[in-house]
């Protein structure tokens, strides 16, 4: 499915209004998709139900975080392609993925609200997270939301931060925090599924098979991964089943690679890929990248990888990687 719209600014140039029978708007920056985020879109979509209107949920590309970092891309947990499926896939009927540039953040809030959700949206409603700040300045939030729905006749609505049983309030820092250490149980546990990237697979240069460990390749769209090194991992999208694998997630530095590429390795696996879309469900931190004297050490370590990746998989099951609601609370 394509996003209902992605240039905000072209609300002016072109204002072309895209739900006029009215919408239920969520909006934020869905990174991961968390259960926070679910809770969220879920209280929309629910709305939108009950009012008989689409549920829409905005956002935003590249996220504004990574608009203001510039040179030093702060980590990524979701691509474009995965937030946009997660969002249908929890029951959105139309998604906007704005794109965030130097008009858009000099956008005052004001005027966000008039030309997005009110122009474009005919927004009767619209849901936010806690302390969701938007426009110039950031000086935008419910407070404003509400006031210029009273004259525009919208209501505008928060929800409360959701917590896990530890009490620890559910957020894409946490994710990330959790992610970079290896603690797959508590990423797992925010984000109410196992965390995956999915991606179609593309040629690389093939060196794996040359070197006896064939990969299936996926770019990370120019986004900084919240992840590097070398994981026990399950590929989904192959077979019937997931495929236990060990995939590499990195530049390569033994072979001076640049870009970020995540490589899976799928044990036992005959068959071409290429093209295929797949996702790759993280589950165990072998060991960080390092750059070895040569190829043959390398692959004597790759075998120790492989011998490890396959014992811990022989006793963790695969999860289901599709977005779904479950176990945190508001």
């Amino acid at each position: 499915m394509k996003p209902l719209f992605r240039d905000a600014n072209a609300a002016s140039a072109s204002p072309r209004v895209l739900s006029p029978e009215g919408s239920v708007v969520c909006i934020g920056a869905f990174d991961g998709l968390h259960l926070g985020h679910q809770a969220l879109v879920g209280r929309a979509t629910a709305r939108a139900r009950e009012l008989g209107l689409p549920a829409v949920a905005l956002s935003f590309e590249p996220l504004p975080r990574e608009f203001f970092a510039k040179d030093a891309k702060p980590p990524r947990l979701m691509l474009p392609r995965a937030k946009l499926d997660g969002l249908y896939s929890l029951g959105c009927d139309s998604v906007g993925l704005l794109r965030f540039n130097a008009k858009l953040a000099s956008m005052p809030a004001e005027d966000f609200v008039r030309e997005v959700l009110v122009d474009r949206l005919s927004a009767r409603e619209v849901w936010v997270g806690p302390e969701f700040r938007f426009g110039k300045g950031r000086t935008g939030d419910i407070d404003l939301l509400q006031a210029m729905g009273d004259t525009h006749g919208f209501t505008a609505h928060t929800i409360e931060p959701v917590h896990c049983s530890d009490g620890e309030r559910v957020s894409s820092t946490r994710i990330r925090t959790a992610l970079t250490t290896g603690d797959f149980d508590t990423a797992t546990k925010l984000l109410g599924r196992p965390y995956a990237i999915g991606g179609h697979v593309v040629h690389g240069k093939q060196l794996g098979r040359t070197l006896g460990y064939p990969t299936a390749n996926l770019r990370y769209g120019g986004k900084t991964p919240a992840l590097r090194g070398i994981y026990a991992t399950w590929v989904h999208g192959v077979a019937d089943r997931p495929w236990p694998s060990v995939s590499s997630f990195g530049t390569r530095p033994t072979v001076d690679g640049i870009e970020p590429l995540l490589e899976a390795h799928l044990f036992d696996f005959d068959g071409d890929l290429y093209g295929r879309r797949i996702e790759v469900e993280f589950v165990a931190h072998l060991r960080d990248e390092e750059k070895f004297a040569d190829l043959d050490s390398l692959v004597v370590q790759m075998r120790r990888d492989d011998a490890r990746a396959r014992a811990i998989l022989a006793g963790a099951p695969p999860g289901a990687t599709a977005v779904s609601v479950e176990t945190c609370r508001a």
